[in-house]
This record gives C-alpha cells, structure tokens and sequence, in this order.
C-alpha cells in the first residue's frame, strides 16, 4: 500500500470511529422532546410588555434581559441605538426613566441583587456595571483578558450573587470560565478552561447561586447545565436538558432557559423549573424564543427577551 494510500485509510477510520462516538443530535432532541411532554406545564401566561414609545423617532433594538424589583419596576437592557441601553417600565410598560448610553458594546445581562441593586453585564467590553435603581453608577468591574479572535462578541455573559456580597461572573465569548469577585470588586479566584470534561466549559452563558451555596452554570455549547460549590469545585452536571442557554434562581426555585441542540441559537424551546436534586423537569412553558437571559420576580414569574423587540412576562395565570 502506497504512503498516500495509507494516510487516507488512516484518516477514514480516524473521521469514523469520531462520528461513531460523536453525539446523536436528532436522538438528543427526541429524547428530550419525550421529556418535555410527560411534564406538567406551568400556569403561567406570556404576556408582551407593551413599552410606550416617550417620543417620535424612538425605537428599541433586542431586549437581551429583562428584570423586575420588589417594588414592580421592570428593567429592560437593549441593543437598539435610538433609546438607552437600561429603561425602567412601570408595570403598563411606560418608561419612568433609562440611562446608559454610551456605556455599552453589546448589552447582554441585567440582574438585581438582593439589596435591588441593577447589575449589567457588557459582552462586548467584558465590563460589569452596578447602577442604583435611579440609575447612579456605583461600582464598575473590568474584567478584561479577552482573547483576539471572535470579533465584537467576546466577553463575559451573566452575573449572580452569592453570600457575604460574594459576586460570580461567567465568561463565556471567547473565554471559558468562572470569576469570583468580593463586594468591593476584588478578583478572589477563576476557573474553568475549553473543553467537555467536567468544569470545562463551552461558552458558558448563564449563572446563578441558590440558598444552599450551590453554583450552576449554563454550559451552552456542552448543552448541560454544570454545578459547583462557592469555591469552584465541581458537584455533577445534568446533560439532558438540551442547549441550556439561561438559568436563574429565586425563592426555592431554579429556572433553566433552553432549547433543542440541533437548531440555531435562541430558536424557540422553552423555560423549564427544575428539581434541584434530581435534574427532572417539574414544569415548563414555551419560551417564545426568550430563553437567552432568564430573571424570576419575587412573584416567581419569569421575565425575558426576544428578538427582533419582544419583552416577554410570564404571569402567573389568575
């Protein structure tokens, strides 16, 4: 057999022994279709915000997050560049005032903490910014080290808080980790690097800490939902659960936004409430293609975004 002869036999058996152990995608997204239908669906209704125009030539562009505090106020980070970055909305969707412009490369993630503080994550200048309600900035982060590559996207995702005033940020566009921050903004340590093993990550997108310590992170392209403790170590992960995209936490519940692996990002899927101890699917709803950054208001209804202008609340039906 000739050398040339020999390299193609090689490299045939290589591809083919790595699609026999590559993923079953179409088998991934029956499987998990199969599981969605013997959950119980949620009693919650998707409701569009209708956000009030305050003027002509006003318009939004992509609500990638939206949130709401204790008090009703519903805050929406977008990526349009004829309105702030950051409106406040009361409850009929009239704006009662925005702020932010210019601070921002690609809005992607607004979160409040438990004092109801507003947390905004930038994607594209891998800045977190920490607002008032009324809108004065109060601590800037830069978590920098961003690697060349991946054009304007490339930085941190999502931000959740922890005890003590403990701050978790993923960083998932370009990099592949977890940062711990202290309250006044201090760096105390990071992990996870690119891969498929257990705390590594492919482009981890969403975070969030519940009362008992524990970490889970939206491994987005791992299409699993990984989990840690408040120093990094790894716990486990649930793999079954589709493109996990969003995850957030609030009052005993943990919400997972996610999708079918085989179709584009933020194709339509759904919100899933998930059994802390086992991965099950308690209930869903339909996400109406608003899976990217998930919030739950103190309601335990859900708040998300949509492209092309969507804001989307999900009440709980009356």
């Amino acid at each position: 057999m000739s050398r040339i002869a020999l390299l193609v036999l090689t490299a045939s058996t290589l591809l083919t022994a790595q699609n026999a152990g590559a993923p079953d995608l179409e088998t991934q997204a029956a499987a998990l279709r199969a599981l969605v239908e013997k959950a119980p669906k949620a009693a919650l209704n998707r409701v569009q915000i209708g956000i009030q125009p305050p003027g002509a030539g006003w318009e939004i562009g992509y609500p990638s997050s939206v949130a709401m505090d204790d008090s009703g106020t519903i805050y929406v980070l977008q990526r349009g560049e004829k309105a702030d970055p950051v409106l406040a909305l009361n409850r009929e969707g009239k704006i009662v005032r925005s702020w932010g412009r210019g601070l921002y490369k690609i809005p992607h993630s607004i979160r409040i903490d438990p004092q109801g503080n507003i947390w905004t994550v930038d994607s594209g200048s891998s800045m977190i910014l920490k607002f008032s309600p009324t809108g004065e900035k109060l601590m800037e982060i830069s978590v920098g080290e961003q690697p060349a590559g991946r054009g304007a996207t490339n930085g941190t995702s999502d931000i959740a808080f922890g005890p003590g005033g403990r701050i978790y940020i993923s960083d998932g566009y370009g990099n592949a980790r977890v940062l711990e921050y202290n309250a006044t903004g201090e760096r105390v340590r990071q992990w996870g690097s690119h891969g498929t093993g257990p705390g590594e990550f492919n482009q981890p997108h969403g975070i969030a800490v519940d009362d008992q310590g524990i970490i889970y992170v939206a491994d987005r392209n791992n299409a699993r939902l990984q989990r840690f403790d408040l120093n990094g170590k790894y716990l486990g992960e649930w793999d079954h659960l589709g493109k996990v995209t969003a995850v957030a936490y609030r009052g005993g519940a943990l919400w997972i936004g996610t999708q079918y692996r085989n179709e584009p990002n933020e194709a339509d899927g759904w919100h899933m409430k998930i059994d802390r101890k086992t991965g099950a699917i308690l209930e869903y709803v339909v996400s109406g293609r608003s899976h990217h950054v998930l919030n739950i208001n103190r309601n335990g209804e859900l708040l998300s975004g949509a492209r092309p202008d969507i804001a989307w609340w999900f009440r709980a039906a009356q």
